[in-house]
């Protein structure tokens, strides 16, 4: 039986400022997510860790469409990406290359000593005829936190504060959680801006007694968590999105790349006669024999 309390993404708003919030709680889901690749265990933590972030991220705007997280970088770890869409759907990958160092190794520093130099970047998309929004920002930081903040401090899109945490637990796989808090623009407020900034600091601080292991602490419920932090000022729960393992490949876009390529291209990948096109999100293989080839590229004719 799903636990109700894991795999969604829980808005709440603290009464006495006004603030809203959103906490994330990932289970099977990232462990679905993470457990679909084989990777070092290195790279499976700053998986979950991503993948939590993509979401925290995601519930902080409105949009119908699709919410990407990529980070890219000269380290081992030369790619990374994870999708969220506006209904719960989750993914991600990894394009990993050699000598990944241990957990041991990149403890403190995962984002430098994984991804080496590079950049993260956020993208929404809400599909044909809409204006594509990014953000781009150095990976600069120890951690993927320091590099969010890094990003918040120039962004007019994000103006928040978060924590997150992931842990591979003894039975049950990846857990991962976090925590995040948003400040509105003022005009949405009837607070005086020094009132504001002092509720802001009381609320960032009451969010960072959130320990790491209370993000992913399966006994301890969303709502038991928020009251802790936030009961002396009031906290207000909404409605929850759950979150699923959801990957938009299909035969028809498989059948859309094997159009692209040319008869050299089709004739260097065959192995036995067969064309295999993988999906680098969740590992399914879609398998075209010379026949079905054949008869794709005459009716794109």
């Amino acid at each position: 039986m799903t636990d109700a309390s894991d795999d969604l993404i829980q808005p709440f708003m603290i009464e006495l400022s006004g603030l809203r919030g959103r906490l994330i709680r990932m289970g099977p889901v990232v462990e679905d997510v993470i457990s679909r690749h084989d990777l070092p265990e290195a790279v499976q933590g700053l998986m979950a860790e991503f993948v939590v972030l993509a979401v925290a991220l995601s519930a902080a705007l409105k949009f119908d469409g699709i919410f990407k997280l990529q980070a890219k970088g000269n380290g081992p770890i030369g790619l990374m990406a994870a999708d969220v869409t506006s209904d719960g759907g989750v993914r991600a990958y990894a394009s990993v290359g050699k000598d990944v160092p241990s957990i041991e190794e990149i403890e403190g520093s995962p984002v430098p000593r994984l991804f080496g130099a590079g950049y993260l970047a956020f993208t929404v998309d809400q599909g044909d005829h809409t204006e594509l929004y990014q953000g781009i920002v150095e990976l600069q930081g120890p951690t993927l936190i320091d590099c969010v903040h890094h990003y918040f401090q120039q962004s007019d899109q994000f103006d928040a504060a978060l924590t997150l945490a992931a842990e591979r637990q003894t039975e049950g796989g990846w857990r991962a959680g976090a925590l995040m808090l948003q400040r509105l623009p003022e005009d949405e407020l009837s607070l005086r801006k020094e009132e504001m900034d002092e509720e802001w600091r009381r609320a960032t601080i009451l969010m960072g007694s959130c320990q790491r292991e209370e993000l992913t602490n399966r006994a301890l419920s969303p709502h038991q968590l928020l009251f802790r932090l936030f009961h002396e000022d009031g906290v207000r729960v909404f409605d929850t999105l759950p979150l699923t393992f959801s990957c938009r490949c299909s035969r028809e876009r498989a059948e859309g790349i094997i159009n692209m390529l040319s008869l050299e291209e089709i004739e260097e990948y065959m192995i036995d006669g067969k064309i295999s096109i993988k999906c680098e999100f969740c590992n399914t293989e879609q398998w075209f024999d010379d026949t079905q080839i054949e008869a794709l590229r005459a009716s794109w004719r």
